[in-house]
């Protein structure tokens, strides 16, 4: 396997359907802004989506993959028996979840919005939207199972392109949006759900060359099958920390207008570049990592662990540098358009500015816990995630009455760089990760090249500042062309201090 290879190209397709996400968002922006729809909707939206990212964004893999790949060196008869095996229970298992859910709706809203309660309408129209969206998440998970059995045998393109799926239904939705007034929320529901059922079709047919699906409720629920559904938890909520903290800071943000859209349009930036800096990677390493440590490999894991955090380092930085300066003309560009105010633009941007200063933690997390994963060991990563969560809520409650929504993105970056650091330091006390000669040498290289590149971007912020300015129609093109030609210049100076080594499009792992 080609470390760069595969991660370009599982973010080709990712930066894709992030784009498209973009586009998506920005016609939400116009028709929706920030008003109680919005809210109502973006609710409704996140919890099908957070399931979306905690499945389907590697979480799933870091339990399915080592397990599954340690059976598919005995042979595939041996792995598929076991992939059956966890197939139908968690069909069996999502089933009853979305059936229990769809009962007990007014519970479940109540509980990720408590700031919509004195508010009947809107907690009826959030209610009725998330009965809508939720069958999307039983889709998604199953999805995310087809597209594990696909990432452990190195094919990352059918997986990372099924999300675009989602994004092309609501698009068509969204251009309609004129003629469905009031009645567009209800419309785009469907629409997460239907894309969910085309998502899984289309990952089914491309599994078919590697799995036998074979539907069967009698379960012979062996040792196996039982380690798998331990570590599953425990996965899900340590690689998804980062999602559980901004649904955390969904629920409290409820009880401030406006302020759950204000956080979704600045989650939605700075994603795009955790989807590279994080997911791509920990998607591509983690069965290269359980094939290399099932063989006792360490001198290919440990050229893996580096190359994969520096690489890391080499997307997450940059983007960094570019939200520290520029979040402000980055939100007003990409969606200061129709319903959404100057003040939803100052908002989002703020949101955005403190999500920024955590955006290297997310992917380190992602990163540090797929070398955890990767030694069949989800426990460690659990426990830290776990007290990750806890400092994001007490901070977040502590500091909500006196500085309002804004404490929310600052909670989620403290808590980040707190567990981002606590599983290095484990991973090295236990000798499962150290740095090697060319990390540390790159390191300072990429901090120089990210430098160097916030001050040109800065410079063609300060050239194009009229062109940004939130009442120009056309300032997105400046704005891309900015951040394009900020890119193209990062690129070359990390090429003359060979900040990456070019070479690494060659190398196999």
């Amino acid at each position: 396997m080609n470390l760069v290879k595969s991660t370009g190209t599982f973010g080709f397709y990712t930066i894709i359907s992030r784009l498209l996400g973009y586009l998506r968002d920005i016609l939400i922006a116009i028709f929706l802004g920030t008003s109680f729809l919005a809210d109502a909707f973006f609710v409704a939206f996140r919890i099908p989506n957070t399931f979306r990212r905690l499945f389907a964004e590697g979480t799933f893999n870091a339990a399915f993959v080592p397990s599954y790949t340690s059976e598919l060196v005995k042979g595939k008869k041996k792995s598929n028996i076991f992939a059956n095996k966890i197939f139908n229970l968690l069909f069996l298992a999502l089933l009853l979840l979305v059936l229990i859910a769809e009962i007990f709706m007014p519970v479940v809203v109540n509980l990720i919005a408590p700031g919509f309660v004195e508010d009947s309408e809107k907690i009826k129209i959030a209610v009725d939207l998330t009965r809508i969206t939720f069958p999307f998440l039983m889709f998604v998970s199953l999805s995310s199972f087809f597209a594990g059995i696909l990432n452990s045998h190195n094919k990352f393109a059918a997986a990372s392109a099924a999300p675009i799926i989602l994004n092309i239904i609501m698009i068509l939705i969204l251009f309609l949006g004129k003629y469905f007034g009031d009645e567009l929320v209800y419309y785009l529901s469907f629409g997460v759900s239907i894309a969910g059922l085309i998502q899984f079709i289309f990952l089914y047919k491309f599994v078919g060359k590697f799995f036998t699906l074979k539907v069967s409720f009698k379960f012979n629920i062996d040792n196996k099958i039982k380690i798998f559904f331990k570590k599953l938890l425990p996965s899900i909520f340590s690689s998804g920390v980062t999602q559980i903290n901004i649904l955390v800071g969904t629920i409290i943000a409820s009880f401030q207008t406006s302020a759950v859209s204000y956080l979704y349009y600045a989650d939605r930036i700075y994603q795009i570049n955790l989807a590279l800096a994080g997911i791509a990677i920990g998607v591509v390493v983690l069965p290269q990592l359980s094939k290399h440590i099932y063989f006792k490999k360490k001198d290919k894991v440990l050229k893996i662990q580096n190359k994969a955090l520096e690489l890391s380092m080499f997307l997450s930085l940059p983007a960094l540098v570019a939200l520290f300066i520029g979040s402000e003309e980055i939100i007003s560009a990409l969606f200061g358009y129709g319903s959404f105010s100057n003040e939803a633009v100052l908002n989002s941007a703020k949101a955005l500015y403190y999500f920024g200063l955590g955006l290297p933690a997310f992917a380190f997390i992602k990163v540090f816990s797929t070398f955890f994963f990767a030694n069949n060991d989800t426990k460690t990563p659990f426990y830290i995630s776990l007290i990750s969560v806890i400092i994001n809520i007490l901070i977040s409650l502590y500091y909500f009455k006196s500085m309002g929504f804004i404490i929310i993105p600052i909670a989620t970056s403290i808590s980040s760089w707190f567990n981002s650091i606590v599983l290095f330091i484990y991973l090295k006390n236990r000798n499962l990760f150290k740095f090697n000669s060319i990390f540390i040498k790159s390191f300072f290289k990429i901090v120089l090249a990210s430098i160097s590149m916030g001050i040109f971007f800065k410079y063609l912020i300060v050239l194009f500042q009229n062109q940004l300015l939130y009442d120009y129609n056309f300032k997105s093109f400046y704005l891309i062309l900015s951040v394009l030609l900020a890119f193209c210049f990062y690129l070359i100076v990390s090429f003359f201090i060979k900040a990456f080594n070019y070479k690494d499009l060659q190398l196999r792992y």
